[in-house]
């Protein structure tokens, strides 16, 4: 992957290429960054400028054998290490699925990886012996690169395994480097932090998510900047939201208030059946059939909703908004009724539903 096929992120690409053009290429680095804004896919990028046999001043040739290899992640001096299910899994085993997984989607998450496994509900995670094989692997001399690199993605799933590599990673063999690619540096070994360069990546601008999706789908600027809204920086949700967004969230959002509000139990009722049925014996026309997807798309609309709603309330009118129509008329009118504790705990609730819709539980019992 090249850098300039990585969305934003300019300062620190530049940063990058200057570190490595003065010699100072650190042998331990962690790019830091939520879901969705590029850490993966801007490690691959280094990793091909470090391995490229005629690297320019901005970015790798694109043409060399090295960037050939690279670009197909093949190249023998570039390893991966990555959460896998079993309690002996090693990353090498899944290999042909992970770099097919990248060539689709170098955005991708876990819960993207783990589908691709067929994981079902087990959880990933990165073994004993996958650490033993990191560190047989990266033993040796490199075999054709200036480097040797080794890109670990999300190492919030090494736990205490993590311990195995200190050393390793504290007094690497020369010419190599570790590329760790993490979201929740809390989860990480502290010992683990204190011996990488830390690269923070902030969220993607709603106006990189703009550009990226009208060159990948030719959407119409409004199109393209309303799912740049709702993706609030994570890339992969805007593509998702290319073909699940629809318009009918927002009366189904709007009508699920307003029988809250009311008290309504009927309802609440219908509204649930609705979401999961498609049916509405009042108002069919706001309901359609929902897959699981969707559903979580619906509720990722809902999260966005209340997000707006806080930034309205608290900024007290002095702070934008990214509401429009009869979103922003239904705040306006809310603003007197829900306290901001209030909301903090529906975006909760929100979150988790989300999170276990995600993961096949019951949609109709969890709405």
């Amino acid at each position: 992957m090249l850098f300039r096929e990585v969305i934003g992120h300019q300062t620190t690409k530049k940063r990058l290429i200057e570190s490595y053009q003065a010699g100072r290429t650190a042998h331990a680095q962690l790019f830091l960054g939520k879901p969705g804004n590029g850490a993966l896919a801007l490690a691959l990028a280094y990793a091909q400028y470090l391995l490229c046999e005629q690297p320019t001043a901005t970015d790798a040739c694109g043409h060399c054998r090295a960037c050939r290899q690279t670009g197909r992640y093949v190249h023998p001096d570039l390893h991966f290490s990555y959460p896998t299910v079993g309690s002996k899994a090693v990353s090498t085993d899944f290999i042909k699925t992970w770099r097919t997984a990248l060539q689709n989607n170098p955005y991708l998450n876990i819960r993207d990886w783990l589908e691709q496994l067929g994981a079902d509900n087990k959880q990933g995670n990165i073994t004993k012996d996958e650490c033993v094989s990191i560190v047989q692997r990266l033993s040796y001399k490199a075999l054709e690169g200036r480097y040797k690199i080794l890109i670990l993605w999300l190492p919030e799933y090494l736990g205490k395994e993590g311990n195995r590599l200190l050393k390793f990673i504290e007094e690497p063999r020369p010419k190599t480097v570790f590329l760790l690619v993490a979201e929740q540096s809390e989860k990480i070994l502290n010992t683990i932090l204190s011996r990488c360069q830390l690269v923070p990546l902030a969220r993607l601008t709603d106006e990189h998510i703009v550009q990226q999706l009208q060159a990948a789908h030719a959407l119409p600027l409004s199109r393209a900047q309303r799912l740049a809204q709702l993706a609030d920086g994570d890339y992969r949700r805007a593509v998702q939201l290319v073909d699940q967004e629809q318009d009918h969230h927002t009366p189904l959002l709007l009508f699920w208030l307003r029988v809250c509000y009311q008290g309504h139990p009927k309802g609440l009722v219908q509204w649930v059946e609705g979401i999961n049925s498609g049916k509405h014996p009042e108002q069919g026309a706001i309901f359609t059939k929902m897959g699981r997807t969707e559903q979580v798309a619906y509720l990722h609309y809902a999260l966005h909703f209340f997000e707006e709603f806080l930034r309205l309330q608290q900024g007290g009118g002095r702070l934008p908004v990214r509401l429009q129509g009869a979103e922003l008329e239904t705040a306006q009118k809310m603003l007197g009724v829900l306290h901001w504790e209030t909301i903090l705990h529906i975006k909760t609730l929100l979150e988790e539903t989300a999170y276990h819709v995600e993961r096949n539980g019951n949609p109709r019992l969890l709405f």
